[in-house]
């Protein structure tokens, strides 16, 4: 129910996601999508860093939902106060799944701000909405996925999306 209230907010058409609950009445767009194309067309909107050998093989996704997902997780690392250049995506084939991680080296978050960080209208950002985290975690939901903020190791935050399919 949220995502389809939260896409007419962000200039997307609601019967192309749904919320887990609603699965079985509207499906994303789901297409065959090669990696590489799709990264490179990414590319095109926000910069970052990746690994070309990674970029091999297919998903299985709505592409506009996808891309805008990574689209606002890519702009939030950029204002996590990462350098530009340690913004990163990174993609890693499961056995039945792809892991999309978005990485920076900004300050991360504390644990009250990871706890709520996914709900919708929560943000810590003067200007932020609070709808581009939850609504990236409602398209990977309805993609039968999930999504995870973790703080790394060595400072910064590691947003990881994992969405079922095969290579």
């Amino acid at each position: 129910m949220l995502a389809r209230n939260l896409l007419p907010v962000l200039g997307q058409d609601p019967s192309r996601s749904a919320a887990p609950e609603h699965r079985h009445e509207r499906h994303p767009a789901l297409e065959y999508v090669e990696w590489q194309g799709f990264v490179r067309r990414l590319r095109e909107q926000v910069e970052f860093g990746y690994d070309d050998a990674a970029l091999e093989g297919h998903g299985r996704f709505d592409v506009a939902q996808v891309e805008q997902s990574l689209i606002n997780l890519l702009r939030n690392a950029h204002e996590s106060g990462s350098p530009p250049w340690q913004v990163r995506l990174e993609l890693r084939r499961l056995p039945e799944a792809w892991r999309i991680e978005v990485l920076d080296r900004g300050s991360g978050m504390n644990e009250a701000v990871l706890a709520n960080a996914l709900l919708p209208f929560y943000s810590t950002k003067r200007s932020g909405s609070g709808l581009g985290l939850a609504l990236a975690r409602e398209i990977a939901e309805a993609h039968g996925g999930r999504i995870a903020l973790l703080n790394r190791k060595d400072g910064g935050l590691c947003v990881s999306m994992v969405l079922p399919g095969q290579a």
